[in-house]
């Protein structure tokens, strides 16, 4: 199974305001892509592009060599999407809404059985299927969620801001239920909490104010942090001056004050001692510290 996306100089913008999204290049095959970045960098409007449930203003977007604008059904056919805002019918049970959405994906009602079974299984609510829909839990109602976009067993899974609202528990459960996922999909996790792409994602963009500004595994994002990232042991009524100066990613309690890590080019202040990044600190310092383009 071919899985190819392909965005080309991809431009989006409302009316005639200002671009959302300025000159989008990526080129992904399967595995989990994180797509990070703050509120406003343009991710969710991205997410409705992949969706086809917009079109670029300039650019192309290619999957598996196909241009969706021009030919939306071709990507339609294997697209799962999971939006950052999913509503349920709440007097429906799991299995009632879920043979609603293959009537609405258009399955054929001999394969409906068949699947709604299949994806109660691959998100563990088979035993709930019959619960009303009210009754679940917030990451319940996001495991339905992800159900329906497998219905049609695709190749490319698309999921916007997924863990908002839920506890850890079960933000923990949902990274966990997408990690899963992948194999010879695509899966395209977008969010601003790094949590959810630390531990799963393959490789990792970066977006900021419609602008991509890093792009690479885990690994490469924390290597292109070294040297940015000091810890500073202060008292805690220190703290806030720092962060008027300098983003701060991690605050732990030692003995005396505290101890954080300050995202910095040069030691934020005297003893301030160079560390390894973490992927947040990595998040940071590209916000931040990257030249805007």
């Amino acid at each position: 199974m071919t899985v190819a996306l392909n965005l080309d100089r991809v431009q989006f913008r409302y009316g005639r305001k200002p671009p959302t999204l300025h000159g989008i290049d990526l080129l992904q095959g399967p595995g989990i892509l994180g797509l990070l970045g703050p509120n406003g960098a343009g991710k969710s409007t991205l997410m409705r592009l992949l969706a086809t449930l917009a079109r670029p203003s300039g650019g192309r977007i290619l999957w598996n060599g196909v241009d969706i604008a021009r030919d939306p059904a071709s990507l339609r056919r294997t697209l799962g999407y999971l939006p950052q805002s999913f509503g349920v019918y709440p007097t429906l049970s799991a299995r009632e809404f879920l043979e609603y959405m293959a009537a609405v994906k258009g399955l054929p009602s001999r394969e409906t059985a068949n699947a709604v079974e299949r994806v109660l299984g691959e998100v563990g609510l088979a035993h709930a299927a019959d619960r009303r829909l009210g009754d679940f839990s917030g990451g319940m109602r996001q495991r339905v969620g992800i159900a329906q976009a497998l219905l049609n067993d695709p190749s490319l899974i698309v999921v916007d801001e997924p863990t908002v609202g839920l506890d850890p528990e079960e933000r923990l459960r949902f990274r966990q239920l997408i990690a899963g996922l992948a194999r010879e999909r695509l899966v395209l996790l977008s969010t601003h909490i790094v949590s959810d792409v630390d531990s799963s994602a393959d490789r990792i963009v970066v977006m900021r104010e419609g602008r991509l500004i890093a792009n690479g595994t885990p690994g490469d994002l924390m290597a292109a942090a070294a040297g940015q990232v000091w810890a500073c042991e202060m008292p805690e009524n220190e703290l806030a001056t720092l962060r008027e100066r300098h983003p701060v990613s991690h605050v732990g309690r030692v003995s005396g004050g505290l101890r954080v890590h300050a995202i910095a080019r040069h030691p934020p202040m005297p003893g301030a001692q160079s560390v390894e990044p973490t992927l947040e600190d990595a998040y940071l310092a590209c916000l931040h510290l990257a030249d805007r383009a």
